[in-house]
């Protein structure tokens, strides 16, 4: 490539990194200086806000309630997003166009009308709520909606769209000669899907759950909206600590924003750690 044609694309990308630099990095940079600065304005680093946060009950039940309902409706959402995936694919046909058309419109319902339609449906007067206490029907009549295991709930709806539209097309990959060596080797469906079909999909799987994770750890919308302040996860947190009608503590709302950003940090590298042991062993294979 010509020197004048690297110089050409380098000026096309210059809005792009404009963009990027104002938006996203120096953002981020602030927020992780804001962290280290004393409440009192004065120049210097400190880690109180830090151990402010550590030490008490309200933000450790934040962060731990966030990664409780990040994992768990990522695992959740995962496994039901596998075998919905995984029937679209053996379907084929219009029947999996029809799929990925509803797949693509139910991914676009979250947030404040997800919230909404909860509450419509399962809230203290919601429709499947007051037919439960009509007929006796216990989880309906009592169902927690304003809990953890409610926002739960509500995250794995959202959560299963999206798992489904990127696991889809990784199931592309498999092909049929190898069920039929299998299927001629005496093995099952079964067999085909634990011993080779999963593990040519694990980098797939792997990614879609850090994706996942990271889509409900900072998921803000729809438990705003559903809990409010009932519930303490970190995006609320962080939130008060900026719109707060009585207080306002960037500092340490910047200190907790730095602990979210690192929980997503470390999901992307747990899962870059996985894959590359498993780069590791085919290598062995192959050798």
């Amino acid at each position: 490539m010509k020197k004048g044609h690297k110089k050409q694309y380098l000026f096309a990308l210059l809005p792009f990194v404009i963009l990027i630099g104002l938006f996203e990095i120096i953002p981020i940079i602030s927020v992780v200086i804001r962290s280290f600065t004393p409440d009192d304005g004065t120049i210097g680093i400190t880690l109180d806000h830090y151990i402010r946060i550590f030490s008490t009950h309200l933000y450790r039940s934040a962060i731990i309630n966030s990664l409780v309902i990040a994992i768990f409706s990522s695992v959740i959402g995962l496994v039901v997003s596998f075998f919905g995936a995984k029937a679209a694919y053996e379907k084929g046909g219009i029947a999996k166009k029809i799929f990925m058309s509803i797949l693509n419109m139910v991914s676009n319902f979250s947030g404040v009308p997800l919230a909404f339609a909860y509450i419509i449906m399962l809230g203290n007067t919601g429709v499947l709520t007051l037919i439960g206490q009509k007929y006796g029907i216990g989880f309906l009549a009592e169902f927690p909606l304003y809990s953890v295991v409610g926002l739960m709930i509500t995250y794995i709806y959202f959560q299963i769209p999206l798992s489904m539209l990127l696991l889809l097309p990784a199931f592309e990959s498999i092909k049929k000669e190898w069920k039929d060596a299998v299927g001629l080797l005496g093995g099952s469906s079964l067999t085909f899907w634990l011993k080779v079909g999963i593990p040519v999909l694990m980098p797939s799987i792997l990614g879609t759950f850090s994706t996942m994770f990271a889509n409900a750890i900072a998921a803000y919308a729809t438990a705003y909206a559903l809990v409010m302040n009932n519930v303490s996860i970190l995006p609320i947190r962080i939130s008060e600590q900026f719109v707060g009608d009585v207080v306002q503590n960037p500092h340490l709302g910047g200190a907790l924003a730095v602990i979210l950003m690192i929980l997503m940090i470390l999901s992307i590298l747990m899962n870059e750690k996985i894959l590359q042991g498993n780069r590791r062993r085919k290598t062995g294979y192959a050798k």
